[in-house]
């Protein structure tokens, strides 16, 4: 067998085989880690979840620093969100519980799941496509991990703060229920992590010839529109969140320009090593 060729043959049943222990071996540590969320329910929603909506959230105490330090004024200081959480359904507060426990539990097993997904597809690619890909599992789980973070502690509290703030009427309350609160963090939190994964899914297009550098020059401006819509889609309409989340996924999409260029540099040299 030449070197630079897929390895271990295998037949469409073995496939098959292989691919279900990759995803029982997934299922398993989403599990484990969705009963740990579960145990941990005070921390999970006492801290994590209820975090973004009490004025003592990190990035409110940030802004209102930001606002001290640089402008001399407490305009951005939050002294309490005009909103209540309640549960309208029996099962309302057991049911997210347990969905919270599942999403959770993804998240943290996440760079796993990859990594299972990665060995499954890792044997039917060649050689140097497989020393080209090294590190894939790394940088998919901390760009994640980066979007994740980034959707919690700075998204998601803004979004919060503007649907808490905003009334059509002083006499109309807001009283938010737990499943509308805790759907909104969850869209925020993954939307942005899956965002996050431009720059590979640039990287893997560029490998696969289906993009190229002037290709995402030339369509910017078009990307920049569509960066802004899917903004304005995923935070509520309110100028500020749509740019902080417009806004790093631009850089993101300038380094994937970066990225496709270096593929593109590796493919012609090899070309003129190997005419």
């Amino acid at each position: 067998m030449p070197a630079d060729q897929p390895q271990d043959e295998m037949s469409f049943l073995e496939h098959l085989e292989a691919l279900r222990w990759h995803i029982v071996r997934s299922v398993v540590a989403i599990i484990v880690l969705s009963v740990a969320a579960f145990a941990a329910k005070e921390f999970v929603f006492g801290t994590l979840i209820l975090g973004p909506s009490r004025p003592d959230f990190w990035f409110y105490q940030m802004a209102c620093k930001f606002g001290q330090q640089v402008a001399g004024s407490t305009a951005f200081c939050i002294e309490q969100l005009p909103f209540i959480i309640q549960s309208r359904k029996m099962t309302g507060q057991f049911s997210m519980h347990i969905t919270v426990s599942l999403v959770l539990g993804f998240v943290v097993a996440f760079p796993y799941v990859f990594w299972e997904i990665w060995r499954f597809i890792s044997p039917a690619l060649y050689d140097t496509e497989k020393r080209n890909s090294r590190g894939a599992t790394f940088f998919v789980s901390l760009l994640f991990s980066l979007g994740v973070l980034f959707g919690y502690f700075i998204v998601s509290p803004i979004s919060i703060n503007f649907l808490a703030n905003y009334q059509v009427d002083p006499s109309v309350l807001n009283e938010f229920d737990i499943t509308s609160y805790v759907s909104t963090i969850t869209m925020l939190v993954l939307a942005c992590g899956l965002m996050f994964q431009l720059p590979m899914v640039v990287f893997f297009m560029s490998k696969a010839g289906i993009v190229t550098p002037s290709v995402l020059r030339n369509y910017r401006r078009h990307a920049i529109v569509v960066i802004l819509i899917l903004g304005a889609i995923i935070t509520p309409p309110d100028p500020i969140s749509q740019v902080l989340i417009a806004l790093p996924i631009l850089i993101l999409y300038e380094i994937s320009i970066s990225v496709s260029g270096a593929v593109l540099k590796r493919k012609l040299k090899k070309q003129k090593l190997n005419p």
